[in-house]
């Protein structure tokens, strides 16, 4: 975890309060002004503060923290048969959700 950027957060914070009291702006978030001071300063707090603190900021969490998803997944899917021009709808959306659940399926295999 050595690449979170507190001093990241404390800048979109400050940037965000914009001249409001620490007081008030830690109210709107949830949180003491004490904390909301720390981490202006750039210092690390706990989980349920940072969640706070991202969702006031409205950002990912995984931005500050540096994450990069590995990959995209597409939520579009076409099927093409040569035989027939065309396919039921039903047996489309059937094949489309099956396609899904094994994608997602070795997705989460991939990730243990």
């Amino acid at each position: 975890m050595a690449d979170i950027s507190m001093d990241e957060l404390a800048r979109l914070v400050v940037k965000k309060r914009a001249g409001k009291g620490i007081r008030e702006t830690a109210r709107l978030i949830g949180i003491s002004a004490a904390t909301l001071s720390r981490v202006e300063n750039g210092n690390v707090t706990d989980l349920d503060t940072f969640r706070k603190i991202c969702s006031w900021l409205d950002v990912d969490p995984g931005t500050i923290l540096g994450y990069v998803p590995t990959q995209t997944i597409k939520r579009e899917i076409r099927v093409h048969f040569k035989k027939e021009k065309e396919m039921k709808p039903d047996t489309a959306k059937a094949l489309a959700e099956m396609i899904m659940k094994a994608h997602e399926a070795m997705v989460q295999e991939e990730a243990q």
